[in-house]
């Protein structure tokens, strides 16, 4: 039994939750007071370092959950195998955590491979992954910010992809992609804040992906959203210290292995 049962079939939920989930979360930190204490780049970085203005970065970004939502309802109807009695059997909770363990690990090493080669491939990275990288200093509403056809192939298909090797079906889905939906938004936060149970859970987290946007370290921290195994496995990986800044706020420095 889930809360939407009786008024959203888990088909629609799935297309839609991750894109509201999205809205509400990196709305929540864009109305935060401005925390300076907690921030990775001051306030001043952001505005001379970013070339994107926040309007073309929200419809980049509804655009991108619009060729979502589209493939992924197409997605659920195609995979849906209800009972003779029309009703979708759920597996047991183990079961479902599994999945999403498996999906969060497929999805982690489509995103590596695919993010990396956009970096590699300087055409790609030029004409495509490039859009993602004039925010310089992330933040949350930017999460999605990307060329269409990055977020087709890199987000879209990677979960996609994650989907069907689990074996999951749209109820679990509903879950894994919010979590994966939350988890990315807080990665491009831009903030350190205390207790962050992202920061502490995870070692992928907001100032591992901000070295990613950082100049130096354009060619590492490739992993994503959720654990840096490949990075570590094939020495992609950039470990950093937090330094606190004199006048306020976190500063993450990477350190060369």
């Amino acid at each position: 039994m889930v809360f939407w049962e009786g008024y959203l079939s888990d088909e629609a939920m799935g297309t839609f939750a991750p894109i509201v989930v999205y809205w509400v979360y990196a709305g929540i930190y864009q109305l935060l007071p401005p925390l300076d204490h907690y921030r990775l780049h001051t306030r001043r970085e952001e505005e001379e370092k970013n070339s994107v203005p926040l309007p073309k970065v929200i419809k980049g970004v509804l655009l991108q959950q619009l060729v979502q939502a589209t493939v992924a309802h197409t997605l659920f109807l195609l995979t849906s195998k209800p009972s003779s009695s029309g009703i979708t059997v759920q597996p047991s909770l183990l079961v479902q955590l599994v999945q999403i363990f498996v999906a969060m690990l497929v999805m982690d090493a489509w995103q590596y491979f695919v993010h990396r080669y956009m970096h590699y491939n300087k055409f790609l990275y030029r004409t495509v992954h490039s859009q993602h990288h004039r925010l310089v200093v992330p933040y949350a509403i930017g999460a999605l910010y990307n060329h269409p056809l990055e977020g087709l192939l890199l987000d879209t298909f990677g979960g996609a992809i994650s989907f069907l090797v689990s074996g999951m079906t749209a109820r679990t889905a509903v879950i894994f992609f919010c979590f994966a939906v939350i988890k990315t938004v807080d990665d491009h936060c831009g903030l350190w804040l205390p207790g962050n149970i992202f920061h502490l859970v995870f070692q992928n987290n907001t100032a591992y992906h901000d070295i990613h946007h950082q100049l130096q370290g354009l060619k590492y921290n490739y992993s994503q959203p959720f654990f840096p195994i490949w990075d570590k496995i094939l020495g992609t990986h950039m470990p950093y210290n937090l330094i606190r800044r004199p006048e306020g706020g976190f500063e993450a420095r990477a350190v060369k292995d």
